[in-house]
């Protein structure tokens, strides 16, 4: 099974996805992470989207895979004018990692305060007992 979350962050804003269940027993894995700018072609914008374990104290544009909460990252870039000259580009990582707690999404805006939308897929998958501890070990360890 396959849940879409979908949403429009400001620049700095942080959004939280209700991912946890009483047990723990069912997973996701991010199968799609998508950006768009909400007026396409009208104005131009850099914008740094990720997606964590828990939840951030500050919000920046500082892309860190050393980083143990951070499970995806994207980075869109549109700007105005001529398309050969200022193409749009998007660059998405995500980790496979399975997730069974909620997850954050943040916004930076690297050039101005341009808002950015956000389209991420999950499957569903089912854990053993066994896994969701570990799991829920895992998001423990992440906390500061």
């Amino acid at each position: 099974m396959i849940k879409t979350y979908r949403g429009k962050l400001e620049d700095g804003d942080q959004a939280q996805i209700r991912l946890s269940t009483p047990q723990g027993k069912i997973g996701y894995k991010i199968k799609k992470f998508e950006l768009m700018p909400p007026s396409p072609g009208a104005a131009g914008q850099e914008s740094v989207v990720k997606i964590f374990r828990r939840e951030q104290t500050a919000v920046d544009g500082l892309v860190d895979f050393d980083d143990s909460t951070l499970l995806a990252a994207a980075f869109g870039s549109t700007m105005t004018g001529e398309p050969s000259v200022h193409p749009q580009t998007l660059s998405v990582i995500f980790d496979s990692a399975i997730i069974n707690q909620d997850i954050f999404v943040t916004h930076s805006e690297v050039n101005g305060s341009v808002a950015c939308n956000y389209y991420v897929e999950l499957e569903q998958v089912k854990l053993t007992e066994e896994e969701a501890l570990v799991e829920i070990v895992k998001n423990l360890r992440a906390q500061p």
